[in-house]
This record gives C-alpha cells, sequence and structure tokens, in this order.
C-alpha cells in the first residue's frame, strides 16, 4: 500500500476514513494549499496524532513547456522583428510568441490615427468644440470621432 497519497478534495471526515481504509501504512498526505487551509484544523490534530502528516504542495498542474523562450521572444522583439519573425525562427507558433512576451505589442489591426490625432480629438473636445465640428475639421467619420473619445474617457 501506499505511504504518500495526493489528494484533490477537501478533507473531510468521510474523506480521511476512506484514505485509512484504503491505505493503512498511510504517512503523508499531499493536496494543494488551498485545500490544506480549508481542512478543519481537528482533522489536522487528528491526523498529526495517528502520525500522518499533511503536507501542501506548491507546485501543481502541468509543468511549463517553453522555459526560457520569454526573455529570448522579449530579446527579439526589441531587437525590431515581427512575431512572425520571431516564431519562425524560434520554432514555435506565433500564439506562443504573443502569449510569452512581456511587451505591449498586441495582435490585431493597428489604429487608423496616431496618438497625436487622438490627443487633437481629445483636446478640441475639452475645448468644448462639437464632435461635429471635430469629425468635419479633421476629416475623420463622425463615429470614428465618437470611438477614439470613448476610449481616451474613463
Amino acid at each position: 500500500m501506499a505511504k504518500e497519497v495526493h489528494v484533490s478534495q477537501l478533507l473531510s471526515s468521510r474523506k480521511i476514513m476512506e484514505l485509512l481504509d484504503k491505505h493503512p501504512d498511510l504517512e503523508r498526505i499531499k493536496c494543494p494549499r488551498s485545500i490544506c487551509l480549508r481542512t478543519s484544523k481537528k482533522y489536522l490534530d487528528a491526523l498529526s496524532e495517528l502520525g500522518i502528516e499533511v503536507e501542501p504542495v506548491e507546485t501543481m498542474g502541468r509543468p511549463k513547456k517553453y522555459k526560457k523562450e520569454p526573455e529570448l521572444i522579449q530579446k527579439l522583439l526589441d531587437d525590431g522583428k515581427s512575431p512572425d519573425e520571431v516564431a519562425e525562427e524560434l520554432n514555435i507558433p506565433v500564439k506562443t510568441v504573443y502569449y510569452l512576451k512581456s511587451s505591449k505589442f498586441r495582435r490585431g489591426r493597428r489604429s487608423k490615427y496616431s496618438p497625436e490625432v487622438r490627443g487633437e480629438i481629445k483636446k478640441l473636445h475639452e475645448e468644448g468644440v462639437s464632435v461635429k465640428e471635430i469629425s468635419q475639421k479633421l476629416q475623420i467619420p463622425l463615429r470614428t470621432v465618437y470611438y477614439i473619445l470613448k476610449q481616451v474617457s474613463p
């Protein structure tokens, strides 16, 4: 029988009895930290008196597939390479490059209007210029002006 078991359910009296029946030589119960914290102190004390240690396990789940890649990906992106080029060079999916990067580099369409134009729209709006006048002055569709103002404003 096993001297050590891993449990992923809350340690109730029923669960403890089930474990003791199944594994009479039990010495250690490993469980996620969250379960260990929710287990009654009475149960933990009783298990301790029986010589059974309840040990929280910190690292659970699937091991990381890419360990050194995030730093390398960030370095390549900082050097000016595109995510597609990085993915090809490292032989990993482009989606993984976007997932592992730490910069604000985002996937999707780039904005048609620069931050300066967006700032101008906000400035004119704060000065009291109507949205329709901003649209006409900057030759930007009315709907887009509303959209940009909605994004900039909290």
